[in-house]
């Protein structure tokens, strides 16, 4: 069997643009990937397309030495888009090989440690504005079985909060407290908007909620500025989600930036590259939350590797979705108790449907953080994407 082509496809998802990818066989299935890759999908499209020259004609068994030789040969090494291309290609591979020996992928790196995997909701507060409307929508996240809620409370800040905007803020967040109780998880997202001291005045005032963490507190850019802010704050720091190689993250770890690290298996190098980055952190007693806001295929990588990685913690979700989420691709995802269940079917357990795609073309999108749209991040019908209550 030898690979013989890549293609992508690019789908309209509302927010952004999810970024497909399959590769080509001559006498065997093919596999699929997801490099959605938010504000820039052509252009990493383009660096999937790229890799063919690389791939083709070559046993697409040989994951190790394509994903080695490839990051060898950029010469300009990591950042977003060959990461994200080379992290689609190379869960494509793990798909094909899954699927022609007709196990999971999850059995490919050593089996199973877990059957389900508690997983967050991120999206659930959609289009709320004030308080009152996060606490209503936050209650129905939880009737709907989620024991986790994540979001930005603070509107179109950046770098400095005032103090007008940062009452606003904790305000919405007491809201949410109260409106579901202490079991559920209180999750913060901060986008990496914040400098150093804001950073730590926020963290500061959102102790007395006893939340999980405080995500990406400052911009990714500067490892020490997080560190910082992690030594000078009580509450736990979650971040990793813009870091693309295991070489950014044993400096990330070895600097002590975070409680929890956050990489994304269709950013930082697929699914290789995420046990690596994995086992690097369970040697630091660190746990694992990956980044998965994106699409099925996305989700289908990162559950695999939420089955065989012991240090897996927590998986991010999107509460709900487009419509056409359930029609794109053979995606079902159990959930139950608040928990994902971890599939086992061959390979990634997913294909796509090329028509359906086809329906959605790209349409352009632009980042929303600090305009005041940042909860704009669902459309009016969108609905929800799981199997719930069932087995697996």
């Amino acid at each position: 069997m030898k690979v013989t082509a890549i293609e992508t496809h690019i789908c309209h998802a509302w927010r952004t643009n999810w970024v497909f990818v399959r590769v080509l066989t001559d006498s065997g299935p093919h596999g699929v990937g997801e490099a959605t890759l938010e504000y820039r999908e052509p252009t990493v499209a383009q660096a999937c397309r790229e890799l063919e020259r690389y791939l083709a004609g070559r046993d697409p068994f040989d994951i190790e030495a394509f994903w080695h030789d490839t990051y060898r040969d950029a010469y300009w090494r990591g950042g977003p888009v060959l990461m994200s291309a080379l992290s689609a290609v190379e869960m494509a591979l793990w798909d094909i090989k899954g699927k022609a020996l007709g196990v999971p992928v999850w059995q490919l790196l050593g089996g199973r440690v877990r059957d389900r995997v508690p997983c967050y909701a991120n999206g659930w507060f959609a289009p709320a504005k004030r308080p009152d409307e996060f606490a209503e929508k936050a209650r129905a996240a939880v009737a709907r079985g989620f024991r986790g809620l994540k979001w930005d409370p603070f509107g179109s800040a950046y770098m400095n909060i005032g103090k007008r905007e940062l009452d606003d803020a904790i305000a919405c967040v007491r809201a949410v407290v109260e409106a579901v109780g202490p079991e559920v998880d209180i999750l913060i997202e901060g986008h990496g908007r914040f400098n150093v001291p804001t950073a730590i005045r926020i963290a500061r005032r959102l102790e007395e909620f006893d939340i999980t963490w405080f995500e990406e507190p400052v911009p990714p850019d500067n490892p020490d500025a997080l560190a910082e802010v992690k030594r000078r704050v009580r509450v736990p720091i979650a971040a990793g989600e813009r870091i693309y190689s295991r070489w950014d993250f044993r400096n990330f770890l070895q600097l002590g930036c975070a409680d929890y690290i956050q990489p994304d298996v269709s950013h930082a190098g697929g699914i290789g590259e995420l046990r690596k980055i994995a086992a690097m952190a369970e040697t630091h007693h660190i746990a694992i939350c990956p980044h998965n806001p994106s699409g099925p295929v996305a989700n289908a990588a990162t559950l695999q590797l939420a089955a065989c990685t012991p240090n897996f913690f927590l998986l991010e979700t999107m509460s709900d979705d487009v419509p056409h989420r359930r029609e794109i691709s053979t995606e079902r995802v159990g959930f139950e108790a608040g928990a994902m269940l971890i599939p086992d079917g061959p390979g990634l357990g997913i294909d796509l449907d090329l028509e359906a795609i086809a329906r959605h073309p790209y349409e352009p999108r632009n980042l929303r953080h600090y305009t005041g749209a940042l909860t704009d991040i669902r459309p009016a019908d969108a609905v929800s994407y799981f199997d719930h209550n069932k087995t697996n």
